[in-house]
């Protein structure tokens, strides 16, 4: 299982949201470079970027954050998600060296873009599916979609042949209160997917109950909790590396 420590933007600067909501925003006194200097010398393989502002506009603002971050990061793959909702935007993203961007909102309103997504940028883009019990949000996770997470993910395996997604249990994400097993089990009941999981992350053991549900967890997105000081990096990558799965 794959660790993604993860650097949220916003006004240039690192932070994080506590259930994706602006006015519960923390700030750490270390800048998105910074950062990512931080965890690639911890033994980070990956780096996740959340343009926030872009989220909240519908436009990526922050690339050049993503390009000093790239920079700092040289070979390891840096993907970022946030307001990404036009093929323009997905290759500004990639010109200014994201190794995969992320889409969400307007790719499960419009199947044409999510096809044409697929079509033109192929794995060099991930579909996130981010939800609050069990209802998508979007537009920067502050307005309901009306549809169940579930059902995107089917539009998503059926209508683009997607095998992985990035889900982000808003309810969880930036309170260190431990991932929804429950609700993870839900979701792989009832569509085979495999699941990059986001959200409620604060110690090893957590991750090794992510790791214990199988080969669909493919992955986990750390945030707060690196930043807190809850769980060490290299004690994270360690734990997603261990042969602990359930039987």
């Amino acid at each position: 299982m794959k660790i993604y420590p993860a650097i949220d933007l916003m006004s240039a600067m690192t932070v994080r949201l506590e259930q994706g909501r602006y006015e519960r925003k923390l700030s750490y006194d270390i800048s998105p470079r910074e950062a990512a200097a931080k965890w690639i010398s911890l033994g980070a393989e990956y780096i996740h970027v959340v343009d926030l502002d872009g989220a909240r506009e519908g436009r990526p603002v922050n690339l050049d954050v993503l390009k000093d971050i790239v920079s700092e990061a040289k070979d390891v793959p840096v993907e970022i998600g946030g307001g990404y909702r036009s093929t323009d935007d997905i290759h500004k993203a990639l010109k200014a060296g994201a190794g995969r961007v992320i889409v969400g909102s307007r790719a499960f309103r419009d199947r044409s873009f999510a096809e044409e997504c697929v079509r033109e940028f192929s794995e060099k883009v991930i579909f996130s599916v981010d939800a609050k019990s069990g209802e998508i949000m979007s537009e920067g996770w502050e307005r309901s979609s009306g549809s169940g997470d579930i059902e995107m993910i089917r539009l998503f395996m059926e209508t683009c042949g997607v095998k992985e997604i990035i889900y982000t249990d808003i309810s969880k994400d930036g309170t260190l209160a431990g991932p929804d097993i429950a609700n993870l089990k839900r979701i792989l009941s009832a569509v085979k997917v495999n699941i990059i999981s986001a959200g409620g992350v604060k110690t090893v053991e957590h991750i090794r109950s992510l790791k214990a549900m199988g080969p669909a967890i493919t992955g986990a997105i750390i945030g707060r909790a690196l930043y807190d000081g809850t769980i060490d990096l290299e004690e994270a990558i360690d734990a997603g590396k261990e042969d602990n799965t359930l039987s």
